[in-house]
């Protein structure tokens, strides 16, 4: 099982790649993220989520989406949950998405070139 990054160790990730190397830490870190990210299926979730006016999606809407099975999705909105990109609120039969913009925005500074 993965674990979920801290949030807060992602600060020292900031500087773009071109203007200083990562860590080897941080290396492993991004990594994680980026890793959760590589996947069509995954991507395509995490910007259904991240477009979605209100900022949330309900896991019902997603699952329409996409001929795969209810498990399917559920299993790469957990892999994107335990990389830190989403998290989750039941509420009664369902659970609503939302992504984490400062993650996101994190993982954008550090490939900006200038």
């Amino acid at each position: 099982m993965s674990k979920q990054l801290p949030i807060a160790a992602l600060d020292a990730c900031c500087s773009p790649l071109a203007r200083d190397p990562l860590s080897e830490e941080q290396a492993v870190e991004l990594s994680r993220l980026f890793k959760a990210m590589a996947d069509p299926v995954r991507l395509r979730l995490l910007s259904m989520i991240a477009s979605r006016e209100g900022g949330e999606t309900c896991v019902c809407e997603l699952t329409d989406a996409f001929e795969l099975s209810g498990p399917t999705i559920s299993h790469h909105l957990k892999v994107l949950r335990e990389a830190g990109l989403i998290s989750g609120e039941r509420r009664g039969t369902w659970v609503y998405y939302r992504v984490h913009p400062e993650v996101l925005a994190r993982l954008a500074a550090v490939l900006v070139t200038a």
